[in-house]
Formats: structure tokens, C-alpha cells, sequence
């Protein structure tokens, strides 16, 4: 690949990412959404901006939560919430499964391991567990189910992405070159798309928050930076939601979860017999 590209995507992705730390502090979002918007802007550049100006940023002050009660707005916030946590967490594996040499299904388990441990216990369970009345380990349970189905989805589409991109360009396998870190960044665009149906389906079946609005007296604190937050590192309240389609919608029973389940579980290895045999 030429290193024109690289330099013009990184350049891009520099200065996307200048602008939605700068402007996000204003937007009444919740913190965490705040910096899952933050983290997706690093890997995806001038998309990560563009959908934040398109999904998030509300076009005029006071209107953010009417804004971003459209469905697929919600759904571009789980989305764009689950492509940040375990997207970290599948990156820092094949970091560090790069520095290791491990074997590919080492490489695998250990991005698996590390995206769905953080996506999961951490930018889900933790961070959101006011929405588990404060509960961590009621978060921890109700948040285990979406995050396994949408981290299945994200994790299919990295793998082939990876594993079609790296062979192809020169250094892509070395953490100390750009062109790994462009590949890390167009798998985890591609894990976003892949896992937006599965998403959609869970925002609309009442299992999974989208994007959340703070209310007016945390949104005058969110001011001051990336801020809305208590003592314990979580927003204090969060707008309404119930205009949103679906969200007062029964969840889905057993059964139909369990489908999903295994949809998200043959597609993940699908992308496996794919790419590692």
C-alpha cells in the first residue's frame, strides 16, 4: 500500500478526532457514550466524526434527546458502545499476541478473551450499572447476553478483515508500523457494520440501551468537559428513552434468544473456518 494512503488516512483520522474532543463536552450524552464516541474516532477517523455529527450531536441545543430517538440513532449508540469496549480489548490482544508470536487460535482466544471481558465487564456492566438500579452484579447479568450476541458479530467481521488485510500489506503484522494499526482500524469498522443488525434487534427487543440524553442540570456540568458524572464515575440520570421505537416492546423469550445466540455463535465460526481452518 502506498504510504501516501496511510499518511492521508492518518492525517484525516488526526484531525477527526480533534475535532469531536473538542465539540463532544457539549453534547448532553452520557460520559461513557462520550468516550466510546472518543475511541471509535481513533480507529475510524473521519467516519467516527461523521457519525457522531449524524447519530449524536444535536443540531440545536436542548433538542438532543428528541434527536436521537429515531431507531437506528439508538441503535448507531449500542452499536458504536460495543465496537469501542471490545474493540479495545480485541486490539490489545493482537497486540499482544503479536509481541508473544502466538499461534493463530492463540491469537484468537486471547482477543476474544480480552474484547468480551472488557466490552463486557467494564464498558457495559460497570459503567451502565445505574441502569441496574446501581447493581453491579444485576449489570453483570443483564448485560451478558447482548454483549456476548454483538461481540460474536464484531469479532467475525475483525477476524476477516484482519486476516484478509494483513497478508497484503507490508509490516501489517507489527504493532510498531502504521500499517497494522490501519488494518486494526479498517477490521473494526467492518466488526461495527457486521454488528449492527444484531443491535438493531436488540434495541428494538427492550435488551440493550442506545443513546442516552443527560438531563438538564448534569447536561449544564457536561459543559465543563467530559463530565455528567457522580462519585462513583457513572452519569447521574439519564433522559427518556420511551420515545423511542421499541424501547416499551416485551423482551424476547428463551427460546428466540437462544436462536440469536447461536446465529451470532455459527457466524463467529463461520468467520473461523474462514480465516484460521
Amino acid at each position: 500500500m502506498s504510504d501516501g494512503i496511510l499518511i492521508a488516512w492518518f492525517t484525516l483520522t488526526a484531525l477527526s478526532l480533534a475535532f469531536v474532543v473538542v465539540d463532544i463536552p457539549k453534547t448532553p450524552e452520557a460520559t461513557v457514550l462520550k468516550w466510546a464516541f472518543v475511541i471509535l474516532t481513533v480507529f475510524s477517523g473521519p467516519f467516527g466524526a461523521f457519525f457522531y455529527v449524524l447519530g449524536c450531536r444535536e443540531p440545536l441545543k436542548g433538542t438532543h434527546a428528541e434527536y436521537v430517538s429515531a431507531t437506528w440513532r439508538q441503535v448507531l449508540g449500542s452499536t458504536m458502545h460495543c465496537a469501542a469496549g471490545d474493540g479495545i480489548g480485541i486490539i490489545a490482544g493482537a497486540v499482544i499476541g503479536a509481541f508473544l508470536a502466538l499461534s493463530e487460535w492463540g491469537d484468537f482466544a486471547l482477543e476474544y478473551a480480552l474484547g468480551f471481558g472488557f466490552g463486557w465487564v467494564y464498558f457495559q456492566a460497570f459503567a451502565m450499572r445505574d441502569m441496574a438500579g446501581g447493581s453491579f452484579s444485576r449489570s453483570l447479568k443483564e448485560t451478558f447476553i447482548p454483549e456476548l450476541v454483538s461481540m460474536n458479530v464484531l469479532m467475525a467481521g475483525m477476524l476477516v478483515t484482519m486476516k484478509t488485510l494483513m497478508p497484503r500489506l507490508t509490516g501489517a503484522n507489527d504493532p510498531l508500523t502504521p500499517a497494522f494499526w490501519f488494518v486494526m482500524s479498517m477490521a473494526l469498522m467492518v466488526g461495527f457494520a457486521a454488528a449492527y443488525p444484531v443491535n438493531w434487534w436488540l434495541v428494538t427487543r427492550n435488551m440493550k440501551h442506545g443513546m442516552l440524553t443527560l438531563l438538564a442540570h448534569v447536561d449544564s456540568q457536561g459543559h465543563e468537559g467530559m463530565a455528567g458524572m457522580d462519585d462513583t464515575g457513572v452519569m447521574d440520570e439519564m433522559g427518556d428513552m420511551d420515545d423511542m421505537e421499541g424501547h416499551d416492546a416485551p423482551r424476547p423469550g428463551p427460546m428466540a434468544v437462544a436462536g440469536v445466540v447461536a446465529l451470532t455463535f455459527a457466524i463467529l465460526a463461520l468467520a473461523l473456518w474462514v480465516t484460521i481452518g
